[in-house]
C-alpha cells in the first residue's frame, strides 16, 4: 500500500510541476485567451496540489506517522 501511495505522490508532484509550467510560459502569450487560461490553470494547479496533499497525508498515515 505505502508503495502505490508513493508513486502516486510522485505522479502528482509531477502533475504540479507540469501544470506550474505551461502556467509560467503562459505569462508571455499575449493573445486574448491568455488571462481566461491562466485562471484555468491556477485553479488546475491548485487541485492538483490538494491531491498531491491528501496522497502525502495518507501516505503518512499508512507509514504509521501518526501514532
Amino acid at each position: 500500500m505505502e508503495k502505490y501511495l508513493a508513486i502516486g505522490v510522485y505522479i502528482a508532484i509531477g502533475v504540479v510541476f507540469i501544470v506550474l509550467a505551461f502556467g509560467v510560459a503562459n505569462l508571455v502569450r499575449t493573445d486574448d485567451q491568455a488571462r481566461s487560461r491562466s485562471n484555468k490553470l491556477m485553479r488546475l494547479r491548485v487541485l492538483v496540489q490538494f491531491i498531491a496533499i491528501l496522497l502525502l497525508c495518507g501516505l503518512g498515515l499508512a507509514a504509521g506517522a501518526f501514532r
